[in-house]
């Protein structure tokens, strides 16, 4: 795992912790803390990420309120504590 992965996952992580229980962040706002000039290069990694996080347990990837499979979803997503 690059710095990068590292970063994005403890960014997850973190805005999850400030927003608060049951409250959801898009993985675009975890690639935006770790680089907000270039993020848009970060998507890919970040969902990446999520998908790490969504394995250990830690997250859940939602669209439209369900829970999603990571390695089915596409489209926006949501990500929130499980």
């Amino acid at each position: 795992m690059s710095n990068v992965d590292g970063d994005l996952e403890a960014a997850i992580t973190d805005l999850l912790d400030q927003r608060g229980a049951g409250k959801t962040i898009c993985p675009s706002e975890a690639a935006r803390r770790v680089d907000p000039q270039d993020w848009r290069d970060l998507m890919e990694p970040a969902r990446h990420a999520a998908r790490r996080l969504v394995d250990a347990g830690e997250v859940e990837m939602t669209q439209q309120g369900r829970v999603v499979d990571p390695a089915t979803a596409t489209g926006p997503v949501r990500l929130r504590r499980s």
